[in-house]
């Protein structure tokens, strides 16, 4: 009797499990929102101030697509990953299909406004703030537009796939090195991450109120391994850590990490119908840099593409800059032989290589929390 029982019950189990596994198997996601800086720009910085020079683009699109590498960013992965098209920018009025979604990212974009102008310090005017702006507009309009039908309809996204979307984030790290360029000190940096993080949990908050449901944050890199950085900032040797990376730098990034966590923790509480993932990405790209060779990758510190110094990297000089020489114009800082093996781009940004292996270590969930895979981003059970 007991042992019948107990099969009973077993059989039971097995069936809740096989439906949860089956629910949770995949999301099934019909689009993607995304919001952040370069790391996930796909042309909107492009659109808004002219397109990122060549040799960006290269490696697979063979020719500038307003994206600060040579290929595909992890926002392309993204998308094809859940078997959608790669997302158009939502500024780039030239050839945008939004069907399955729209990037509101921007290069050089931050949490919060910066108090100057794009030419004054090469911060992008469009914030989170004004990105969310952008997405309530899309959000509204394109519903007018796609119920005329005819283009429109195969243009723009169907009324529902708004909840059922995935919200993607990658944004922070300008915030961290804005600071530096008007010489605040790591405190002072510091003590400015409670106001970006109630900013940043604000955007997710009027994401939610206009329905959506389903979150993917990254957390932000680690700063201090960037050429980048490592050039601009006259980091002492002091600073410099057994690999390469300026720990002060990282240290900052480790702690905006650790703050964007508990802002998540609290957003899960106040945002019940939310799926809301973490994603370290901090030290997944820190590993790759530190362990480089280990990976099939070499000069970890050295830009691909760039124009001389220790880093192969002139912020007067980023990659695509041209120069007259005898009346011809010849570009100055082009990219490296094989981009395969290298794992940051311009100074700032990474390869397609980088980005793809990046990618890799990320959507099965190892680095999420909770730890699951892209694909069931959705499962509000396991958040």
């Amino acid at each position: 009797m007991e042992s019948g029982r107990l099969r009973h019950v077993l059989g039971l189990l097995f069936l809740v499990l096989m439906m949860a596994s089956a629910s949770g198997s995949s999301c099934e996601f019909p689009a993607i929102f995304n919001f952040g800086d370069s790391n996930s720009d796909t042309g909107g910085l492009s659109a808004a101030f002219g397109q990122a020079p060549f040799p960006n683009g290269q490696t697979f699109f063979h020719h500038p697509a307003g994206r600060y590498s040579d290929g595909r960013l992890m926002s392309d992965f993204i998308a094809e990953s859940l078997e959608l098209p790669y997302l158009s920018a939502y500024l780039n009025s030239v050839g945008s299909n939004f069907s399955h979604g729209a990037n509101f990212a921007t290069a050089g974009s931050t949490i919060r406004p910066q108090n100057t102008t794009m030419h004054q310090s090469g911060y992008s005017p469009i914030s989170l703030d004004i990105q969310l702006v952008q997405y309530s507009d899309f959000y509204k309009r394109s519903q007018e537009y796609h119920n005329q039908g005819g283009v429109f309809e195969t243009l723009l996204p169907k009324a529902d796939y708004f909840s059922k979307a995935l919200y993607t984030f990658d944004i922070g790290q300008n915030d961290l090195t804005a600071g530096y360029k008007l010489n605040l000190t790591t405190e002072q940096i510091k003590a400015s991450v409670p106001d970006m993080l109630a900013q940043f949990s604000n955007a997710v908050k009027a994401v939610y109120a206009e329905g959506g449901r389903s979150f993917w944050i990254h957390n932000t890199g680690p700063v201090g391994c960037l050429p980048y950085s490592l050039d601009r900032f006259l980091v002492t040797a002091a600073q410099i850590d057994k690999y390469g990376c300026a720990s002060s730098f990282n240290k900052v990034s480790l702690y905006f990490n650790q703050e964007l966590k508990k802002s998540v923790v609290e957003l899960r509480k106040e945002l019940p119908l939310a799926a809301i993932t973490y994603v370290d990405i901090y030290s997944v790209k820190y590993t790759l840099i530190t362990q480089a060779k280990k990976f099939g990758f070499t000069e970890p510190f050295v830009a691909c593409c760039g124009h001389g110094g220790k880093y192969n990297y002139n912020s007067f000089a980023r990659c695509g800059a041209k120069k007259v020489v005898n009346g011809k114009e010849v570009i100055i800082a082009s990219s490296c032989k094989d981009q395969s093996v290298k794992i940051i781009w311009d100074g700032i940004h990474y390869t397609e290589a980088a980005n793809r292996w990046i990618f890799q270590q990320i959507v099965n969930g190892s680095f999420s929390d909770p730890p699951i895979p892209l694909k069931m981003a959705c499962d509000i059970m396991s958040h």
